[in-house]
């Protein structure tokens, strides 16, 4: 019973451009842990004892929060079915990003092309790879899965069924496209059947554990910040770009409201407050704001 009622969830969501693999496992393995104790609804004590059998904290965490999203769906047709409580509950603190100075993405472009090349365009790879991200803002991954394809005339990425099954359309800076031409024009000299824009030393699509690896590398070759306490990502890269955008917003509401929007769009964002975040991460953003936000005041009180 619990098991139908929860594919029927999991296919609703989907339609709604969610992936949601690690939640359909989840709620399967619910559905059965219920199903051996003859449930035919959603009941508080089979949900935090199943979740209780987690290995650590956070999978209980998430464990409980998914069948609790579960219950409130199933709970609006058949009160039967009860809604847990936040038993399990974990702060989740996310890390603050490392800021580049425009000169530190310089010395790391240039750092790359110091790799050893074990294979043909190795340096062009990293380098080209570093700037792009920097000047866009992408996500790794969505770095990593470009198609010679998705690069449209005009200076335009096309990125596809990124983290939550989005698409979008990436105009570039007109530097950062002719970049790209340039690399592109040796990467399409290579006799070679796989089409991603990146390619690894097998000629196939560079694995994200070998770009994390490599990076490191290329940090350690630019040594820029061998005694910062937070290490470098080249995550941080997309932070970057964000934060500098918002550096430029303007301090009218009307305009900050426009800049927002147009960035969390650009970004990939499913949620607005994914880009509010980049205030609350980064001090200088914050100081900005409330001074700002004095100026107004100040202005409203004479």
């Amino acid at each position: 019973m619990l098991m139908a009622q929860v594919e029927r969830y999991i296919s609703l969501r989907q339609t709604l451009g969610y992936k949601l693999d690690g939640l359909a496992r989840n709620l399967s393995g619910f559905a059965k842990f219920a199903a051996d104790r003859s449930d035919a609804h959603i009941l508080v004590s089979t949900a935090e004892e199943w979740a209780g059998k987690a290995s650590s904290p956070f999978v209980r965490y998430i464990r409980l929060r998914d069948v609790t999203r579960l219950a409130r769906f199933l709970h609006a047709e058949d009160p039967q079915h009860q809604i847990p409580s936040d038993l399990f509950h974990v702060p989740i603190h996310r890390r603050l990003p490392y800021i580049y100075a425009p000169q530190e993405i310089v010395q790391l472009m240039e750092a790359a092309k110091r790799l050893r090349e074990s294979y043909p365009l190795r340096r062009q790879v990293y380098a080209t790879m570093i700037g792009l991200i920097a000047a866009t803002g992408l996500r790794i991954s969505e770095a990593l899965n470009l198609r010679l394809h998705d690069v449209l005339p005009g200076g335009i990425l096309q990125i596809r069924k990124t983290k939550f099954g989005k698409s979008r359309l990436i105009p570039l800076h007109p530097t950062a496209a002719t970049a790209l031409d340039c690399y592109l024009e040796d990467r399409r000299r290579l006799a070679v059947t796989d089409d991603h824009v990146f390619l690894s030393a097998g000629n196939l699509r560079i694995h994200i554990s070998t770009a994390w690896y490599t990076f490191d590398r290329i940090r350690k070759l630019a040594a820029f910040a061998p005694t910062q306490s937070r290490r470098p990502r080249i995550h941080d890269l997309r932070h970057t770009f964000a934060t500098r955008a918002l550096e430029k917003c303007s301090t009218q509401r009307e305009a900050v409201a426009r800049h927002f929007v147009a960035l969390s769009t650009y970004m990939g964002h499913t949620d607005i407050a994914h880009t509010f975040w980049y205030l609350e991460a980064t001090p200088e953003l914050l100081a900005g704001i409330a001074t700002a936000g004095q100026a107004f005041f100040t202005e409203g009180a004479r």
